[in-house]
């Protein structure tokens, strides 16, 4: 392959910033058709991008002739069907994350691409992020010298849709997201961690509804051992006062302490026996861009993506861990 031709399955918000520009910006790659089940969005989408094709229908876009890859920005709940479904067209596939809703169906995907010989990569963007490579480095570097504990603290409050009970986010509904908001937002915690630390070998955790605005868990707390030792624990609340919000993982060293955040990318704090630094790192326009690159390049033969399915897949296993789901 000399370029790395696209087709779409979704056009949701995910698409038009923090991923979507990105694929048409680098070099050999392109976009050549998007999909929706809603013929009107696809049409419309394709039409302000300069898409040439457009489909409602996710057989006769993964049927393409034209198409090489296909990216998947659906709901989790249809990533393993369309990912196989692509996968057995002799197609490579980029995930939305989570991988999928459950373990499970995250292994399955990985058993198909190996049967089928094609590339599965999952879009754990913050790893290609100058601003999470700077925390790698420091963490890694000696700067806060032997790592013994981690921390993740994340609290939000309700968002306005969780307040209606007739039509509320696909995101608190368990089928289609594979939990609540922790199956949302702590992916992408996690799979930093393990980017950082190693994989995590052992989980667990409690979850409990405090809310009452969905039947999904709003509350949990989790542990968890890495494969080197260090052990780490996380607290995440999404009815939370708005006074209460917080958005911060701490690592701490036997020099220091390294504080930072994975989705307001507030300055990282360095804390030392020098005191207390503030590091700035400006972010990509496009926060998946960096990832996309590794992922084209990759495809090409270039280099080596390491945001494969079988390390998305550990992630998946230690939320179904701390949600007692295995």
């Amino acid at each position: 392959m000399k370029t790395i031709k696209w087709g779409f399955i979704g056009c949701g918000d995910v698409t038009k910033q923090k991923s979507g520009p990105a694929f048409q910006k680098i070099e050999n790659s392109e976009v050549v058709a998007v999909m929706s089940r809603d013929p009107e969005k696809a049409k419309a989408y394709a039409k302000e991008r300069g898409i040439k094709k457009w489909y409602d229908d996710a057989q006769e876009l993964v049927d393409d002739p034209d198409i090489n890859a296909v990216y998947i920005a659906t709901p989790p709940s249809s990533h393993a069907t369309y990912a196989i479904m692509a996968m057995k067209a002799g197609k490579d596939v980029y995930i939305e994350k989570p991988m999928a809703v459950t373990y499970e169906e995250c292994t399955r995907i990985n058993r198909i691409a190996q049967e089928m010989g094609r590339k599965c990569f999952v879009a754990y963007y913050r790893r290609y992020m100058p601003y999470f490579l700077k925390v790698k480095e420091l963490a890694l570097n000696g700067t806060i010298g032997n790592v013994i504990n981690v921390q993740i603290r994340f609290a939000q409050p309700p968002r306005e849709l969780d307040y209606n009970r007739e039509n509320l986010p696909w995101r608190v509904q368990a089928d289609i997201a594979g939990g609540g908001y922790f199956y949302d937002l702590a992916p992408h915690q996690i799979d930093l961690l393990q980017g950082m630390f190693g994989y995590i070998l052992e989980a667990s955790g409690y979850k409990s509804n405090r809310g009452g605005l969905y039947e999904v868990e709003d509350t949990l707390s989790g542990c968890f051992q890495f494969d080197n030792g260090l052990v780490g624990s996380g607290s995440w609340c999404f009815v939370a006062h708005e006074s209460a919000t917080e958005d911060r993982i701490e690592v701490i060293g036997d020099k220091g302490m390294i504080c930072f955040s994975v989705f307001t990318y507030e300055p990282i704090a360095l804390h030392t026996e020098k005191g207390r630094e503030e590091i700035i790192i400006e972010n990509p326009e496009h926060v998946q861009q960096p990832l996309i690159q590794a992922v084209v390049d990759d495809l090409l033969g270039k280099s080596t993506c390491t945001c494969d399915g079988e390390s998305a897949t550990t992630t998946n296993w230690v939320m179904d861990k701390i949600l007692g789901k295995i």
